[in-house]
């Protein structure tokens, strides 16, 4: 495993991240695919036998459960002080007022909670989930770097939002000697770069990690066209985001088919090693249903794509609608919380 620093910072993280999403409840959450503990608990032990020592997670999947699957795993097989943990704050919690968003409030009452689900004192990548509309940007970058200062958190991050509104944050943040952000968790992969456009130039000249999530387009990436899986089928919050631009995507994907073939290595080695030569990007999120997905994501590493082969990748790449984020009154809600389920994850 090779490992590198985290944007400006001195933390060292794994050039893999093995994000949690897919370690939860099936039956009371959105994603029908996730895993529950029996199953998870080897894959996050096989990340951690392969020198991963990045972990992502958020309180909202599968409303805290993959954070209590997570934190008793590591808290069993790994060193704390040898782990880098992130989770993430801004979904919808619970029914009612405050049970969502970014004010000081909801992010003092979450952090304390999860960190009761992970088993832990403090997470070293506290994550604001996406942009919260509803509350002066003042307020959260307040309340971040209280927690900071508090030790409940190391250093902070952000996910999925404009660029104007990451680069507003840090402004804030300078300007009253706050603690800025160190990380930016966008939607990047070969089938969706609309964030090189701006979001990417910015992390670069600021030297802030890139921490994509999404890296294999929820798993088009990692198969061809013949193939399929549960998440492929049961997906809806994925579907929206590739499904209208399929056909368009399709040379792409053929593309990644071709240069695995002439390497001999998998479509996953192939999509991951051409986002290891984006700028400043630290290590995509990867998630995992079985133990082969770990290793072959652990194999990318050492793949290196000639910039011959990145531009044959690239090369019929058109526009895509922007996906993602979304306004704080379209936040999701969940059926654990709620009985009605809004899937808006495009910007209006």
């Amino acid at each position: 495993m090779e490992y590198t620093k985290l944007g400006n910072t001195g933390l060292d993280v794994s050039r893999i991240c093995l994000g949690a999403m897919s370690f939860g409840d099936p039956v009371n959450w959105v994603h029908k695919w996730a895993l529950e503990e029996d199953e998870s608990r080897p894959i996050i032990k096989k990340a951690l036998d392969l020198g991963i020592n990045f972990f992502d997670t958020a309180n909202v999947y599968s409303i805290g459960r993959s954070e209590e699957i997570l934190g008793a795993a590591l808290k069993d097989y790994g060193k704390r002080d040898e782990l880098v943990l992130a989770t993430k704050v801004h979904q919808k919690m619970f029914d009612g007022p405050n049970g969502a968003g970014l004010s000081r409030k909801h992010i003092m009452s979450q952090i304390d909670q999860s960190l009761a689900r992970l088993q832990t004192d403090y997470v070293d990548l506290y994550i604001i989930h996406r942009w919260d509309y509803g509350t002066p940007i003042e307020e959260t970058m307040e309340a971040l770097h209280d927690l900071v200062k508090a030790g409940k958190v190391r250093h902070i991050g952000a996910s999925a939002m404009h660029a104007f509104q990451f680069q507003q944050a840090n402004q804030v943040a300078e300007k009253n000697g706050w603690t800025k952000f160190v990380s930016m968790q966008n939607h990047l992969n070969l089938i969706y770069r609309e964030e090189e456009r701006e979001m990417i130039p910015y992390c670069e000249s600021e030297n802030i990690a890139l921490t994509p999530y999404s890296p294999l387009a929820s798993g088009r990436l990692a198969r061809s066209q013949q193939e399929t899986s549960k998440r492929l089928i049961t997906d809806n919050v994925a579907r929206s985001k590739y499904d209208q631009t399929a056909d368009k995507d399709q040379l792409i994907i053929d593309r990644v088919g071709e240069l695995a073939e002439k390497y001999q290595v998998s479509r996953v080695e192939v999509s991951l090693s051409w986002l290891f030569s984006k700028p400043t990007l630290a290590a995509p999120v990867v998630g995992a249903t079985k133990l082969s997905h770990v290793e072959t994501a652990v194999k990318a590493v050492d793949l290196k794509l000639s910039i011959e082969d990145i531009q044959y990748l690239e090369e019929p790449y058109v526009p895509h609608k922007i996906v993602g984020f979304f306004y704080i009154k379209s936040i999701i809600f969940f059926p654990a919380v709620s009985s009605k389920i809004i899937e808006v994850d495009t910007l209006p």
